[in-house]
Protein backbone atom coordinates (compact mmCIF):
# COMPACT_ATOMS: atom_id res chain seq x y z
CA UNK A 1 0.00 0.00 0.00
CA UNK A 2 1.29 3.47 -0.87
CA UNK A 3 1.21 5.96 1.99
CA UNK A 4 -0.87 9.04 1.30
CA UNK A 5 1.16 12.24 1.59
CA UNK A 6 -0.88 15.30 2.54
CA UNK A 7 -0.01 18.32 0.35
CA UNK A 8 1.37 21.37 2.09
CA UNK A 9 -1.15 23.95 3.18
CA UNK A 10 -0.78 27.62 2.30
CA UNK A 11 0.53 28.32 5.82
CA UNK A 12 3.06 25.47 5.68
CA UNK A 13 4.34 26.64 2.29
CA UNK A 14 4.75 30.18 3.67
CA UNK A 15 6.70 28.85 6.66
CA UNK A 16 9.03 26.95 4.33
CA UNK A 17 9.70 30.14 2.35
CA UNK A 18 10.37 32.12 5.51
CA UNK A 19 12.85 29.56 6.79
CA UNK A 20 14.70 29.15 3.51
CA UNK A 21 14.92 32.87 2.76
CA UNK A 22 16.45 33.78 6.11
CA UNK A 23 20.13 32.90 6.19
CA UNK A 24 20.20 32.98 10.01
CA UNK A 25 17.82 30.05 10.12
CA UNK A 26 19.19 27.87 7.33
CA UNK A 27 22.85 28.27 8.36
CA UNK A 28 22.29 26.49 11.69
CA UNK A 29 22.30 22.69 11.73
CA UNK A 30 20.26 22.65 14.94
CA UNK A 31 17.60 24.86 13.37
CA UNK A 32 17.58 22.78 10.17
CA UNK A 33 16.99 19.62 12.19
CA UNK A 34 14.16 21.27 14.15
CA UNK A 35 12.50 22.59 10.98
CA UNK A 36 12.82 19.19 9.30
CA UNK A 37 10.98 17.71 12.30
CA UNK A 38 8.23 20.29 11.85
CA UNK A 39 7.91 19.70 8.11
CA UNK A 40 7.80 15.92 8.55
CA UNK A 41 4.64 16.31 10.63
CA UNK A 42 3.20 19.60 9.43
CA UNK A 43 0.67 21.76 11.21
CA UNK A 44 -1.27 19.53 13.63
CA UNK A 45 -4.79 18.35 12.89
CA UNK A 46 -7.46 16.47 14.81
CA UNK A 47 -5.73 13.24 13.81
CA UNK A 48 -3.00 14.08 16.32
CA UNK A 49 -4.35 12.87 19.65
CA UNK A 50 -3.04 15.79 21.70
CA UNK A 51 -4.55 18.22 19.17
CA UNK A 52 -7.87 16.40 18.86
CA UNK A 53 -9.95 19.45 19.84
CA UNK A 54 -7.85 22.06 18.04
CA UNK A 55 -7.37 21.62 14.29
CA UNK A 56 -4.57 24.14 13.77
CA UNK A 57 -4.07 23.24 10.11
CA UNK A 58 -7.61 24.35 9.34
CA UNK A 59 -7.56 27.34 11.68
CA UNK A 60 -4.24 28.74 10.40
CA UNK A 61 -5.11 29.78 6.86
CA UNK A 62 -1.74 31.47 6.30
CA UNK A 63 1.53 32.21 8.09
CA UNK A 64 1.98 35.90 8.84
CA UNK A 65 5.29 37.55 7.85
CA UNK A 66 8.06 37.50 10.43
CA UNK A 67 8.16 40.57 12.65
CA UNK A 68 11.13 42.86 11.89
CA UNK A 69 13.74 43.77 14.48
CA UNK A 70 12.41 46.54 16.77
CA UNK A 71 13.52 49.99 15.61
CA UNK A 72 13.75 53.15 17.68
CA UNK A 73 10.07 54.03 17.21
CA UNK A 74 9.00 50.53 18.28
CA UNK A 75 11.16 50.62 21.41
CA UNK A 76 9.86 54.06 22.36
CA UNK A 77 6.28 52.89 21.78
CA UNK A 78 6.95 49.94 24.08
CA UNK A 79 8.42 52.26 26.71
CA UNK A 80 5.27 54.39 26.74
CA UNK A 81 3.01 51.36 27.05
CA UNK A 82 5.03 49.96 29.95
CA UNK A 83 5.05 53.32 31.73
CA UNK A 84 1.26 53.09 32.11
CA UNK A 85 1.40 49.65 33.74
CA UNK A 86 1.93 48.96 37.40
CA UNK A 87 5.01 46.95 38.24
CA UNK A 88 5.01 43.51 39.85
CA UNK A 89 8.09 42.54 41.86
CA UNK A 90 11.45 44.24 41.98
CA UNK A 91 12.78 43.71 38.45
CA UNK A 92 11.36 43.69 34.93
CA UNK A 93 12.78 42.00 31.83
CA UNK A 94 11.27 43.12 28.50
CA UNK A 95 11.12 41.25 25.20
CA UNK A 96 9.68 43.07 22.18
CA UNK A 97 8.61 40.80 19.32
CA UNK A 98 10.62 37.97 20.87
CA UNK A 99 13.86 39.96 21.26
CA UNK A 100 15.41 41.05 24.55
CA UNK A 101 15.48 44.87 24.82
CA UNK A 102 18.07 45.70 27.45
CA UNK A 103 17.32 49.45 27.54
CA UNK A 104 13.78 48.63 28.69
CA UNK A 105 14.91 45.95 31.15
CA UNK A 106 16.15 46.40 34.71
CA UNK A 107 19.61 45.37 35.82
CA UNK A 108 19.55 42.15 37.81
CA UNK A 109 21.33 41.90 41.18
CA UNK A 110 24.29 39.57 41.84
CA UNK A 111 23.29 35.93 41.77
CA UNK A 112 20.92 36.44 38.85
CA UNK A 113 22.00 36.57 35.24
CA UNK A 114 20.54 36.76 31.75
CA UNK A 115 22.23 35.75 28.51
CA UNK A 116 21.33 35.19 24.87
CA UNK A 117 22.07 32.07 22.85
CA UNK A 118 20.80 29.95 19.98
CA UNK A 119 17.49 28.30 20.88
CA UNK A 120 17.47 24.71 22.10
CA UNK A 121 15.17 21.93 21.00
CA UNK A 122 12.20 21.99 23.35
CA UNK A 123 11.62 18.77 25.32
CA UNK A 124 8.22 18.23 23.73
CA UNK A 125 7.45 15.91 20.83
CA UNK A 126 5.29 18.42 19.02
CA UNK A 127 5.59 20.13 15.61
CA UNK A 128 4.87 23.62 16.98
CA UNK A 129 7.57 23.21 19.63
CA UNK A 130 9.96 22.16 16.85
CA UNK A 131 8.92 25.21 14.81
CA UNK A 132 9.73 27.40 17.80
CA UNK A 133 13.25 25.96 18.04
CA UNK A 134 13.76 26.56 14.31
CA UNK A 135 12.39 30.12 14.07
CA UNK A 136 13.25 31.83 17.36
CA UNK A 137 16.02 34.35 16.66
CA UNK A 138 17.50 34.43 20.14
CA UNK A 139 16.76 32.42 23.26
CA UNK A 140 16.98 34.15 26.65
CA UNK A 141 18.37 32.23 29.62
CA UNK A 142 17.62 33.61 33.07
CA UNK A 143 19.66 31.88 35.77
CA UNK A 144 19.50 31.96 39.56
CA UNK A 145 22.74 30.95 41.28
CA UNK A 146 23.02 28.05 43.71
CA UNK A 147 21.55 28.90 47.10
CA UNK A 148 20.27 32.30 45.94
CA UNK A 149 16.96 33.33 47.54
CA UNK A 150 15.07 35.95 45.50
CA UNK A 151 12.52 37.55 47.86
CA UNK A 152 10.29 39.28 45.27
CA UNK A 153 8.98 38.25 41.83
CA UNK A 154 10.74 38.97 38.56
CA UNK A 155 8.40 40.14 35.79
CA UNK A 156 9.05 39.14 32.19
CA UNK A 157 6.98 41.12 29.68
CA UNK A 158 6.49 39.72 26.18
CA UNK A 159 5.41 42.76 24.19
CA UNK A 160 4.11 42.58 20.61
CA UNK A 161 4.41 45.77 18.59
CA UNK A 162 3.62 46.12 14.90
CA UNK A 163 1.04 46.99 12.27
CA UNK A 164 -1.08 44.47 10.40
CA UNK A 165 -0.28 40.77 10.37
CA UNK A 166 3.02 39.49 11.73
CA UNK A 167 4.39 36.45 13.53
CA UNK A 168 6.75 36.34 16.49
CA UNK A 169 8.72 33.59 18.18
CA UNK A 170 10.35 33.55 21.60
CA UNK A 171 12.10 31.08 23.87
CA UNK A 172 12.83 31.72 27.54
CA UNK A 173 14.70 29.35 29.85
CA UNK A 174 14.77 29.60 33.63
CA UNK A 175 17.55 27.75 35.43
CA UNK A 176 17.55 27.56 39.22
CA UNK A 177 20.68 26.20 40.86
CA UNK A 178 20.81 23.83 43.80
CA UNK A 179 18.74 25.18 46.70
CA UNK A 180 17.80 28.39 44.87
CA UNK A 181 14.38 30.01 45.17
CA UNK A 182 12.61 32.55 42.91
CA UNK A 183 9.24 33.52 41.46
CA UNK A 184 8.40 34.79 37.98
CA UNK A 185 5.51 36.43 36.14
CA UNK A 186 5.42 36.10 32.35
CA UNK A 187 2.94 38.54 30.82
CA UNK A 188 1.95 38.63 27.15
CA UNK A 189 0.84 42.09 25.96
CA UNK A 190 0.21 44.21 22.90
CA UNK A 191 -0.84 41.71 20.23
CA UNK A 192 -3.91 42.24 18.06
CA UNK A 193 -5.82 39.79 15.87
CA UNK A 194 -3.20 40.03 13.11
CA UNK A 195 -0.45 38.59 15.34
CA UNK A 196 0.61 34.93 15.46
CA UNK A 197 2.71 34.05 18.49
CA UNK A 198 4.75 30.90 19.19
CA UNK A 199 6.38 31.03 22.63
CA UNK A 200 8.35 28.47 24.60
CA UNK A 201 9.20 28.46 28.31
CA UNK A 202 11.68 26.01 29.80
CA UNK A 203 12.09 25.55 33.57
CA UNK A 204 15.06 23.59 34.92
CA UNK A 205 15.17 23.14 38.70
CA UNK A 206 18.24 21.64 40.35
CA UNK A 207 18.13 19.66 43.58
CA UNK A 208 16.17 21.39 46.31
CA UNK A 209 15.30 24.41 44.15
CA UNK A 210 11.93 26.10 44.49
CA UNK A 211 10.12 28.22 41.88
CA UNK A 212 6.77 29.88 41.32
CA UNK A 213 5.82 30.70 37.73
CA UNK A 214 2.73 32.55 36.49
CA UNK A 215 1.81 33.06 32.82
CA UNK A 216 -0.75 35.74 31.96
CA UNK A 217 -2.17 36.05 28.43
CA UNK A 218 -3.81 39.46 28.42
CA UNK A 219 -3.67 40.56 24.77
CA UNK A 220 -5.65 39.50 21.73
CA UNK A 221 -3.49 37.70 19.12
CA UNK A 222 -5.12 35.71 16.38
CA UNK A 223 -2.99 32.75 17.46
CA UNK A 224 -1.10 32.10 20.69
CA UNK A 225 0.76 28.78 20.97
CA UNK A 226 2.77 28.37 24.16
CA UNK A 227 4.91 25.35 25.01
CA UNK A 228 6.05 24.97 28.62
CA UNK A 229 8.41 22.23 29.78
CA UNK A 230 10.00 21.61 33.16
CA UNK A 231 12.53 19.21 34.67
CA UNK A 232 12.62 18.81 38.43
CA UNK A 233 15.55 17.23 40.28
CA UNK A 234 15.31 15.63 43.73
CA UNK A 235 13.23 17.59 46.27
CA UNK A 236 12.64 20.45 43.82
CA UNK A 237 9.30 22.25 44.03
CA UNK A 238 7.43 24.09 41.28
CA UNK A 239 4.15 26.02 41.53
CA UNK A 240 2.89 27.03 38.08
CA UNK A 241 -0.25 28.98 37.24
CA UNK A 242 -1.79 30.45 34.08
CA UNK A 243 -4.55 32.99 33.56
CA UNK A 244 -5.91 33.15 30.00
CA UNK A 245 -8.21 36.06 29.19
CA UNK A 246 -7.31 36.88 25.60
CA UNK A 247 -6.48 35.48 22.19
CA UNK A 248 -8.74 34.30 19.38
CA UNK A 249 -7.12 30.83 19.49
CA UNK A 250 -4.94 30.03 22.48
CA UNK A 251 -3.10 26.78 22.98
CA UNK A 252 -0.95 26.06 26.06
CA UNK A 253 0.86 22.71 25.95
CA UNK A 254 2.75 21.59 29.03
CA UNK A 255 5.14 18.75 29.83
CA UNK A 256 6.64 18.55 33.32
CA UNK A 257 9.01 15.74 34.31
CA UNK A 258 9.64 14.85 37.94
CA UNK A 259 13.05 13.26 37.54
CA UNK A 260 14.30 13.31 41.12
CA UNK A 261 13.01 11.62 44.26
CA UNK A 262 10.64 13.76 46.31
CA UNK A 263 10.00 16.35 43.59
CA UNK A 264 6.73 18.27 43.80
CA UNK A 265 4.76 20.14 41.16
CA UNK A 266 1.50 22.05 41.43
CA UNK A 267 -0.19 23.20 38.21
CA UNK A 268 -3.28 25.40 38.23
CA UNK A 269 -5.03 27.79 35.92
CA UNK A 270 -8.01 30.00 35.24
CA UNK A 271 -9.28 30.31 31.66
CA UNK A 272 -11.79 33.00 30.68
CA UNK A 273 -13.20 32.79 27.15
CA UNK A 274 -16.07 34.61 25.48
CA UNK A 275 -17.20 35.68 22.03
CA UNK A 276 -15.97 33.12 19.51
CA UNK A 277 -12.61 32.51 21.22
CA UNK A 278 -11.04 29.11 21.72
CA UNK A 279 -8.68 28.16 24.54
CA UNK A 280 -6.91 24.79 24.80
CA UNK A 281 -4.81 23.63 27.75
CA UNK A 282 -3.12 20.27 27.17
CA UNK A 283 -0.67 18.96 29.75
CA UNK A 284 1.28 15.90 30.81
CA UNK A 285 3.02 15.33 34.14
CA UNK A 286 5.52 12.46 34.03
CA UNK A 287 6.67 10.86 37.30
CA UNK A 288 9.92 8.95 36.81
CA UNK A 289 11.29 8.87 40.39
CA UNK A 290 9.88 7.70 43.75
CA UNK A 291 7.86 9.79 46.22
CA UNK A 292 6.85 12.50 43.77
CA UNK A 293 3.78 14.68 44.28
CA UNK A 294 1.72 16.39 41.59
CA UNK A 295 -1.45 18.45 41.70
CA UNK A 296 -3.36 19.84 38.70
CA UNK A 297 -6.35 22.11 39.30
CA UNK A 298 -7.89 24.06 36.42
CA UNK A 299 -11.05 26.12 36.18
CA UNK A 300 -12.65 27.50 33.03
CA UNK A 301 -15.46 30.00 32.43
CA UNK A 302 -16.96 29.86 28.92
CA UNK A 303 -19.42 32.43 27.61
CA UNK A 304 -21.19 33.21 24.30
CA UNK A 305 -20.07 30.87 21.46
CA UNK A 306 -16.61 30.24 22.91
CA UNK A 307 -14.97 26.85 23.43
CA UNK A 308 -12.67 25.64 26.19
CA UNK A 309 -10.54 22.50 26.21
CA UNK A 310 -8.64 20.72 28.97
CA UNK A 311 -6.62 17.59 28.27
CA UNK A 312 -4.56 16.36 31.20
CA UNK A 313 -2.47 13.24 31.62
CA UNK A 314 -0.47 11.95 34.58
CA UNK A 315 2.07 9.25 33.74
CA UNK A 316 3.57 7.21 36.58
CA UNK A 317 6.55 5.13 35.44
CA UNK A 318 7.47 1.79 37.00
CA UNK A 319 10.27 3.31 39.10
CA UNK A 320 8.02 6.04 40.52
CA UNK A 321 6.69 4.16 43.55
CA UNK A 322 4.86 6.10 46.28
CA UNK A 323 3.68 8.72 43.80
CA UNK A 324 0.85 10.97 44.98
CA UNK A 325 -1.08 12.57 42.14
CA UNK A 326 -4.42 14.34 41.77
CA UNK A 327 -5.97 16.19 38.82
CA UNK A 328 -9.23 18.11 38.50
CA UNK A 329 -10.83 20.23 35.78
CA UNK A 330 -14.02 22.21 36.41
CA UNK A 331 -15.88 24.48 34.02
CA UNK A 332 -18.91 26.78 34.04
CA UNK A 333 -20.85 27.42 30.83
CA UNK A 334 -22.67 30.76 30.72
CA UNK A 335 -24.64 30.35 27.48
CA UNK A 336 -26.36 27.53 25.59
CA UNK A 337 -23.82 27.86 22.75
CA UNK A 338 -20.73 27.66 24.99
CA UNK A 339 -18.70 24.42 24.79
CA UNK A 340 -16.17 22.66 27.01
CA UNK A 341 -14.07 19.60 26.23
CA UNK A 342 -12.48 17.77 29.16
CA UNK A 343 -10.27 14.69 28.95
CA UNK A 344 -8.37 13.69 32.11
CA UNK A 345 -6.16 10.58 31.93
CA UNK A 346 -3.95 8.42 34.13
CA UNK A 347 -1.24 6.02 32.93
CA UNK A 348 0.12 4.10 35.89
CA UNK A 349 2.88 1.49 35.66
CA UNK A 350 3.81 1.41 39.36
CA UNK A 351 1.81 -0.45 42.01
CA UNK A 352 2.30 1.66 45.15
CA UNK A 353 0.66 4.96 44.23
CA UNK A 354 -2.24 7.21 45.16
CA UNK A 355 -3.67 8.90 42.04
CA UNK A 356 -7.04 10.24 41.00
CA UNK A 357 -8.69 12.57 38.50
CA UNK A 358 -12.02 14.20 37.83
CA UNK A 359 -13.80 16.67 35.56
CA UNK A 360 -17.08 18.57 35.85
CA UNK A 361 -18.97 20.89 33.50
CA UNK A 362 -22.01 22.84 34.67
CA UNK A 363 -23.73 26.20 34.85
CA UNK A 364 -24.30 28.77 37.59
CA UNK A 365 -26.62 27.43 40.27
CA UNK A 366 -29.94 29.32 39.84
CA UNK A 367 -30.78 28.80 43.53
CA UNK A 368 -27.63 30.64 44.55
CA UNK A 369 -28.50 33.49 42.16
CA UNK A 370 -32.03 33.58 43.61
CA UNK A 371 -30.69 33.73 47.15
CA UNK A 372 -28.45 36.70 46.36
CA UNK A 373 -31.20 38.53 44.45
CA UNK A 374 -33.52 38.06 47.43
CA UNK A 375 -30.92 40.02 49.42
CA UNK A 376 -31.14 42.96 47.03
CA UNK A 377 -28.26 42.05 44.71
CA UNK A 378 -28.85 42.54 40.98
CA UNK A 379 -28.75 39.52 38.68
CA UNK A 380 -25.51 40.54 36.93
CA UNK A 381 -23.82 41.38 40.23
CA UNK A 382 -24.97 38.05 41.74
CA UNK A 383 -23.51 36.12 38.81
CA UNK A 384 -20.24 38.05 39.06
CA UNK A 385 -19.97 37.23 42.76
CA UNK A 386 -20.49 33.52 42.11
CA UNK A 387 -18.02 33.50 39.23
CA UNK A 388 -15.45 35.34 41.33
CA UNK A 389 -15.80 32.70 44.05
CA UNK A 390 -15.44 29.96 41.43
CA UNK A 391 -12.22 31.45 40.06
CA UNK A 392 -10.84 32.26 43.50
CA UNK A 393 -10.55 28.56 44.32
CA UNK A 394 -7.95 28.28 41.57
CA UNK A 395 -6.20 31.59 42.31
CA UNK A 396 -6.03 30.74 46.00
CA UNK A 397 -3.61 27.93 45.22
CA UNK A 398 -0.92 30.51 44.46
CA UNK A 399 1.21 30.90 47.57
CA UNK A 400 3.04 33.98 46.28
CA UNK A 401 0.56 36.69 47.30
CA UNK A 402 1.85 39.45 45.02
CA UNK A 403 1.37 37.16 42.02
CA UNK A 404 -2.05 36.04 43.26
CA UNK A 405 -3.07 39.70 43.55
CA UNK A 406 -1.96 40.38 39.97
CA UNK A 407 -4.09 37.45 38.73
CA UNK A 408 -7.09 38.64 40.74
CA UNK A 409 -6.86 42.09 39.16
CA UNK A 410 -6.93 40.54 35.69
CA UNK A 411 -9.90 38.34 36.64
CA UNK A 412 -11.90 41.27 38.01
CA UNK A 413 -11.22 43.30 34.87
CA UNK A 414 -12.67 40.44 32.81
CA UNK A 415 -15.73 40.21 35.07
CA UNK A 416 -16.24 43.99 34.88
CA UNK A 417 -15.97 43.88 31.09
CA UNK A 418 -18.51 41.05 30.95
CA UNK A 419 -20.95 42.98 33.15
CA UNK A 420 -20.51 46.14 31.05
CA UNK A 421 -21.28 44.22 27.85
CA UNK A 422 -24.43 42.76 29.38
CA UNK A 423 -25.62 46.17 30.58
CA UNK A 424 -24.97 47.67 27.14
CA UNK A 425 -27.01 44.91 25.52
CA UNK A 426 -29.90 45.43 27.97
CA UNK A 427 -29.90 49.17 27.29
CA UNK A 428 -29.88 48.49 23.56
CA UNK A 429 -32.90 46.21 23.85
CA UNK A 430 -34.85 48.62 26.01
Amino acid sequence: MTARVMPRSVAEAALVRQFEEDGTFSSSSRRRDAFAHFIARGLPTRRVETWHYTDLRSAMSDAAPLSPAPDGWTVESARRLLADRGRVGFARVVLVNGRLIRQLSDSLPPGLGIELREPDTVDLDDPMAALNAAMTLQACVLSVAEGQQVPEPIEIVHLARGQGAFSLYSQLTFFLGRGASASFLETFLGASRGAQRNAATVLNLAQGASATHVAAIEDDPGLHVESQTARLAANATLDAFAVISGGALTRRQILHRLQGEGAKVSLAGLTLVNGDRRADTTLEVAHSAPSGTSREFYRTIVDDQAMGTFQGKVVVERAAQKTDGAMKSQAILLSPQAQMNAKPELEIFADDVVCGHGATVGSIDPEQVFYLRSRGVSKSEAESMLLEAFGEEAIGRLREQSLASAVRRRFRLWLDSKRDRELAMMEGVS
